[in-house]
């Protein structure tokens, strides 16, 4: 997709340490770090909460719903 070499890597980082400075760098890294685990757990949980709702029935949940 992206043909990017080691000069290009190195002009890159150059240019974003001095839009952001090396104090703001980690800050950054770890806000990203952050938003990646907080999208890979909402997810996971759509994921679980979907695969809870395919399951069937069993034979005491259709036994309660028979009584009410």
């Amino acid at each position: 997709m992206f043909n990017i070499g080691p000069q290009e890597l190195f002009w890159l980082f150059l240019i974003v340490l001095l839009i952001f400075g090396a104090k703001r760098i980690p800050e950054i890294g770890r806000g990203i770090g952050r938003g990646i685990q907080e999208f890979k757990k909402g997810m996971r949980d759509v994921e679980t909460e979907l695969n809870v709702s395919d399951k069937p029935a069993t034979r005491e949940n259709s036994t309660e719903d028979r009584k009410s």
